[in-house]
């Protein structure tokens, strides 16, 4: 272990582990706090440039996304010859995927109040930009007080100094246009933030099929549908905000900042029928 890690942290509990380290509770005596320590063992990384890319390229993108509170803050970076390791905040609170494997459907207002979280978050990005490009419910994660952060840039690109490309993201969530080996842009966010709103709220995804590949099929169609029998509770203005952020049509498609300013969006998921009933 990196002893001026040691002289300024004391490493308590594992919090869990990857496919390249380990994530640590720590503890600074000169804060007074806890925070996560993520552990990268250096040498099990592949030979895969990408991987190596990731090490370097992850904590640059945090220092530079670090005045948002709505993403995970990186507080020191330390390194030795076996390990790079990163202090951030620490998320106690579990992560998004957790709430939605629950197999609990989200009222539209608490949907509508992680939504505007992350978006928050993924409209920072885009104003710096920063495209994540692996929006999922595993990477929103939740401090001890509630408060959303988006985390693992590891997929990260900076799209304002040339054209994006390469197939990244999960199945679920990629967006179209990842998936036609085609160049796009930092909306790849947009539609993988549309996809997590349609799962809180129906309690299954858009598009799925047995395997990645019978997915990304489903994807690639985009054939958005709302089930009578599963979105018969939910408002036309959170199918409307669907429908224009999960659209093919890039160019159609609703910016961050146009997410964010969506009536859904700005009434708290309250809608004009709801408003009628209290």
């Amino acid at each position: 272990m990196c002893d001026s890690l040691k002289t300024d942290y004391q490493l308590c509990e594992e919090l869990g582990r990857g496919r390249f380290g380990v994530v640590y509770r720590c503890y600074s005596t000169t804060a007074g706090e806890s925070f996560a320590c993520k552990s990268i063992h250096k040498h099990s990384l592949s030979s895969d440039p990408t991987d190596r890319r990731c090490l370097d390229f992850e904590p640059k993108i945090l220092h530079l996304l670090s005045a948002c509170p709505n993403i995970l803050r990186l507080h020191a970076v330390y390194e030795d010859d076996d390990y790079l390791h990163l202090v951030t905040d620490l998320c106690d609170g579990g992560d998004l995927y957790d709430r939605i494997s629950s197999g609990a459907r989200f009222s539209e207002t608490d949907a509508a109040t992680i939504l505007k979280q992350l978006m928050v978050a993924i409209a920072f990005c885009h104003r710096l930009g920063v495209a994540h490009r692996d929006i999922k419910p595993d990477n929103i994660l939740f401090d001890s007080r509630g408060r959303l952060k988006l985390a693992d840039f590891g997929s990260a690109e900076l799209f304002d100094v040339s054209a994006m490309n390469g197939v990244v993201g999960t199945p679920y969530y990629v967006a179209p246009e990842v998936l036609m080996g085609r160049d796009y842009n930092e909306k790849v966010d947009v539609w993988s933030a549309g996809v997590i709103l349609y799962i809180m709220l129906a309690g299954v995804p858009p598009f799925y099929g047995e395997g990645p590949t019978e997915t990304f099929e489903a994807v690639l169609r985009g054939n958005l549908r709302f089930p009578p029998k599963i979105f018969r509770t939910v408002s036309p203005e959170a199918k409307d905000l669907l429908r224009k952020m999960i659209c093919r049509d890039v160019s159609r498609r609703l910016s961050a900042e146009q997410v964010l300013r969506h009536p859904w969006m700005m009434n708290g998921g309250e809608t004009a029928s709801m408003a009628e009933l209290s």
